[in-house]
This record gives structure tokens, C-alpha cells and sequence, in this order.
């Protein structure tokens, strides 16, 4: 018999569960305008909304949405991974084909996540990079924060990836080129579902420089946080750790929602800005602030659990993040529904507000669906699927 075992529910974190409720929420909340308008004709459709209301709406997704939930659920994957290997190898059961297993499994569902559903898909990254960090899970604190930092820190990425692009001889534009923002229209309200399957997979070549040039070391640097601080530990003294962090967390926050504001309302408009270099140094920074704020994120819900009588309102999300998995999936099948030729063929057709009001209401239901699950099964649907698959 298999000695490894999954997590019983009595080993689980009940904070680190609502900390991936949370972070599937402003997935979505980002995802679900992508579902909208496709990344290939999202600037062209974004110019029509003028109106005070849609216009406050991009305001409050550019401050408290937009690059702040990919790096904290890459945080907490990294961290789980760590959490797994620590659990092994504290039984002496630790091996490759463990994660092997796992993250072929995750890169499986990213395949048909793409095919079938959304092509704005990240579990196929996060399986090449979960297995890449596999490797470094016995190396020193030492090395892994090094590397974490490097990734996270180093702005030129762009200029790699083209050069690299630009040495194989390959255009990810020309899987687009044949393709106009209406042609794209027409195809997702009014085409068959075979021609969306095959739209999704072109458009995920052409996102390749978006995919590998920015996601991915984005990932990759937090997985390794994650895995520094699962090896560490340090979500068995969570409520200490928490508090110990208070004030450098605030100022820190602070000094780079002050730089994030002076970014959107100041910086672009600087002649320095049109610069190859400066708009590159800019947008790092930007970046750097908006990872910031997610990680104030985390503490902040963490500090409402354990340092407040607040816990009540946080509490539902540990049921959609006790199977993140599965409601991932499932928001992309509710954004295949309201928005193709299968459903109501509703893309591009809400504006901004519509779509965050949507985002909300479908979650507030995920949290209802979860929570009913979870009074008859212990695992979501997917979650039980990959842990048979991991565990044999």
C-alpha cells in the first residue's frame, strides 16, 4: 500500500484556505474582463467606456485588482508545495515522482482548461514551474530567497524573451494576423464552439510574450517565496508572524501605493517615460507596487482573523478555497456560458461595472455552492480527481 496520504481536514490551515478563497475572487474579477473582450481587441473595446461610472470602475481595478492576485496565488502555490515535501520528507517518503505525478496531472487540466474553456489559462505555467522548484526544495534559505529576488527584481524580460523570439524566427503576431476585433466577435457570439476551440489556442500563441515574459518569472519568483516560507514554517506561527510585521508592512505599503498613484496619474505623462529604459524601470516598479499590495493583502486578512472579532466575515471563503481548483475551472465555465455562442453570446456586449458586478454575484455564489458541497464531500470534484491521481 501507498503510505503517502493527502491532508485530513484536521491538518488544514483554515487561514490559508480563505487566503486562496480570496485570491480566486480577484482572479476572476481580473479573468472575467478578459472573457469579455479578448486580450487582441481589449484596448480598442476599453476605449468606448467614457462614462463616470465605468470610469471609476478602471480606476478601482487598476488600484486594488490588476497585478495584485496572480503573485499571492502563486505565493500559496509555492507554499503548498513546500507543505507537501516537508509532510514527505518528515516520513521519509520525499521523491521526484511525487510532484511528477502532480504536476502532470495540473498540466493535463491546463491543456483542456485552453481547449475548452478559457484561453487565458496559467496552470499549464504553474505545472512547468511547480516541477522546476521541486528540484530546490533541499537547497539553503540562502539560495532559494536569492533566486526569488533576482526573478522578481530583473525589469528586462521583454528584451530577453524578443531576443530569444528573435533568434528562433518566431512571430507569436502571426497566429493573429489574419484576425480584426470584429472578425474575433463574430466568431465568439455567432461561431461554432469547434472555431472557438480553435480562436483560444491561437490566441494563446499570441499571448506567448504576455504568458513567458511576464507571468511566468512573476510565478516563479513567488513560488520560491513560498517555498522559503512553507520551509520555514511559517504557517505554524501565522498569528505571530503577523503581528511581529505590522509596521514595516504598513509604511512599506504606504511609500508604494503613494509610488502606484503617482505612476497612473503622473509618471506616464514625464518625457523620461517615453523612454525605452525609463518606461521599463517605470513599469517595474509598478509592478513591484502591485505585488506589494497583494502580499498587504494577505496580511490584512490575516491580521482580521487572528487579531479581531471580525472572523465571521472572512470565514465563508475558506469553502471556495478549500477547492480553489475546481471554482478556477468553474469561472471559466460560467465565462464560456455568458459570453460564446454556447450561452448568451453576451461578449462584448457589458461594460466595466457590469462585468465587476458580475464577478461579485458569481462568487458570492461559488461561496453558497462550496459551502453546500462541503456538507456532503470532503474534497472538491477536481481536487479528489488529483489526489487519486497523486496518491495512486
Amino acid at each position: 500500500m501507498n503510505s503517502q496520504k493527502p491532508t485530513t481536514q484536521s491538518q488544514r490551515i483554515v487561514l490559508l484556505d480563505i487566503y486562496r478563497g480570496f485570491a480566486i475572487l480577484g482572479i476572476f474579477v481580473v479573468n472575467i474582463g478578459a472573457m469579455n473582450s479578448s486580450y487582441f481587441s481589449q484596448e480598442v473595446f476599453a476605449a468606448q467606456w467614457t462614462s463616470p461610472l465605468d470610469q471609476i470602475v478602471e480606476l478601482i481595478l487598476q488600484l486594488f485588482f490588476y497585478t495584485k492576485f496572480f503573485p499571492i496565488f502563486s505565493l500559496l502555490f509555492g507554499l503548498g508545495i513546500s507543505m507537501q515535501a516537508i509532510r514527505l520528507s518528515e516520513k521519509g517518503l520525499l521523491n521526484f515522482s511525487f510532484f511528477r505525478r502532480r504536476m502532470g496531472f495540473l498540466f493535463l487540466i491546463g491543456l483542456l482548461h485552453i481547449t475548452f474553456l478559457f484561453s487565458g489559462d496559467v496552470l499549464n505555467i504553474y505545472a512547468i514551474l511547480g516541477l522546476l522548484i521541486t528540484i530546490l526544495i533541499n537547497k539553503s534559505n540562502k539560495l532559494i530567497l536569492t533566486l526569488a529576488f533576482i526573478f522578481l527584481l530583473f525589469p528586462y524580460y521583454d528584451q530577453v524573451l524578443g531576443g530569444i523570439l528573435g533568434f528562433l524566427d518566431f512571430d507569436p503576431g502571426i497566429f493573429l494576423a489574419d484576425y480584426t476585433p470584429q472578425k474575433v466577435n463574430e466568431i465568439i457570439r455567432f461561431g461554432s464552439y469547434v472555431d472557438s476551440i480553435k480562436f483560444r489556442w491561437l490566441e494563446y500563441m499570441y499571448n506567448i510574450p504576455l504568458l513567458f515574459g511576464f507571468f511566468a518569472p512573476m510565478a516563479l519568483a513567488m513560488f520560491l517565496l513560498g517555498l522559503y516560507l512553507g520551509k520555514n514554517k511559517i504557517y505554524e506561527k501565522l498569528d505571530s508572524y503577523i503581528f511581529q510585521i505590522r509596521k514595516p508592512m504598513l509604511w512599506i505599503t504606504l511609500f508604494t501605493c503613494l509610488y502606484r498613484l503617482l505612476f497612473l496619474f503622473v509618471f506616464t505623462g514625464w518625457d523620461i517615460y517615453r523612454t525605452e529604459v525609463g518606461r521599463t524601470v517605470f513599469i517595474k516598479l509598478m509592478v513591484l507596487s502591485d505585488i506589494q499590495f497583494g502580499i498587504f493583502y494577505l496580511w490584512l486578512l490575516g491580521w482580521v482573523w487572528y487579531h479581531t472579532h471580525w472572523q465571521k466575515i472572512l470565514s465563508p471563503l475558506q469553502y471556495v478555497g478549500r477547492m480553489a481548483l475546481t471554482n478556477y475551472i468553474f469561472q471559466s465555465l460560467v465565462g464560456l456560458v455568458l459570453f460564446s455562442s454556447v450561452g448568451f453570446g453576451l461578449y462584448e456586449s457589458m461594460s466595466p461595472f457590469q462585468t465587476l458586478a458580475t464577478a461579485f454575484g458569481i462568487f458570492i455564489f461559488q461561496i453558497f455552492l462550496s459551502k453546500i458541497w462541503f456538507n456532503y464531500f470532503k474534497s472538491g470534484p477536481l481536487e479528489w480527481i488529483w489526489r487519486k491521481f497523486t496518491y495512486r
